[in-house]
């Protein structure tokens, strides 16, 4: 699933994204962080099981993926 790697010359784990191969820090992969992982912030989104894109994504593929599952935002009826 995620590559999880530490950078040269410090303590912090690193995952890689499944979709773009970006790297990017992942609180629940890190061991060294008592804090959730940036995404737990965000609205709860998946890829379909068993696509290639399974796994973690980094900051910038998991918004856009959460945007573009948003529904249009309808405007507004008028008042009459």
């Amino acid at each position: 699933m995620t590559a999880c790697h530490t950078l040269a010359n410090s303590n912090i784990a690193m995952s890689q994204c499944t979709l773009c191969g970006a790297t990017f820090q992942c609180g629940q992969r890190d061991p060294n962080t008592n804090t959730p992982c940036w995404c737990t912030a965000l609205p709860p989104a998946v890829p379909v099981p068993g696509s290639a894109a399974a796994g973690c994504w980094c900051p910038s593929c998991l918004q856009a993926h959460i945007t573009a599952l948003a529904p249009p935002v309808k405007a507004a009826a008028s008042a009459k």
